[in-house]
């Protein structure tokens, strides 16, 4: 091992020297290069000063921006979207449990509102940014499923723009637009639906549910491999679910179909 650099150590032939100078010499320049890089760093920031104080000085006004419309806006705004709201999702809550006629007009006075106050679609439309405006995009939607005929686009576009956030409302919203585009003739575009709503969150209710829904749809369009694959899943990971027994019957005729 060298020793040429410990302190008090005096070399004791020329070639020794030399190895000692070139030491210190090369741990001058690490030196000497740390503190120019130093300078330029402090030469930067000394020019650039003016501008890192405004970066900062936006993060500051931006954070405080962020705070007071969260606590000045957004919280009033959710307050004022869940007083508005109550009535109508009243009436859609009492539609859902109706049946025949009663159901569409309720369904409809949720759409429209009542009693002096907005309906799903205003509240949609004025409160979109709480989570009152949410709920009421998926009870929209939900409504215009329901009522059928020239409404399944609209059920469409406001189950679409109804964020679920991986609850089980999104498997619900999501199977819903299945069913409209399985209404408007677009089978095709449902399959990829319902397959998503079967995975949003699993368990023994809804996946067989929308797994059976999206083999049936994927049939409907000669998709028989989607169908098959659907239809097996179901046997091997729910065979207790009450589509299992459908979904046998389907899985002989779709392997047939497809062969």
């Amino acid at each position: 091992m060298a020793t040429y650099n410990k302190r008090g150590y005096k070399p004791k032939t020329q070639k020794e020297k030399e190895i000692i100078e070139e030491q210190e010499s090369a741990t001058a320049e690490i030196f000497e290069s740390l503190d120019e890089g130093a300078g330029r760093t402090e030469e930067w920031v000394s020019k650039n000063q003016n501008i890192i104080l405004y970066t900062i000085a936006a993060i500051a006004v931006i954070a405080a921006g962020l705070w007071a419309y969260t606590e000045f806006v957004k919280a009033p705004q959710e307050v004022e979207a869940l007083a508005e709201s109550s009535q109508a999702f009243n009436f859609y809550e009492q539609a859902v449990n109706a049946t025949g006629e009663d159901q569409d007009s309720l369904y409809n006075l949720a759409l429209e509102g009542g009693e002096g106050k907005y309906g799903l679609i205003k509240i949609a439309q004025n409160y979109s940014g709480t989570d009152a405006g949410n709920l009421a995009n998926y009870q929209a939607g939900m409504a215009y499923l329901n009522l059928g005929g020239a409404n399944y686009q609209k059920a469409i576009d406001y189950l679409t723009a109804f964020d679920g956030d991986g609850s089980i409302m999104e498997a619900y919203a999501k199977a819903g637009i299945a069913d409209a585009l399985v209404q408007v003739d677009q089978a095709d575009d449902a399959v990829a639906f319902y397959n998503q709503a079967a995975n949003v969150v699993i368990n023994e209710f809804t996946t067989p549910k929308y797994l059976l829904k999206g083999a049936q749809a994927a049939i409907l369009t000669g998709d028989y491999s989607t169908a098959i694959a659907n239809l097996e899943r179901i046997e091997e990971e729910f065979p207790d679910a009450v589509e299992a027994q459908t979904a046998s019957v389907l899985l002989g005729q779709a392997q047939a179909a497809s062969n």
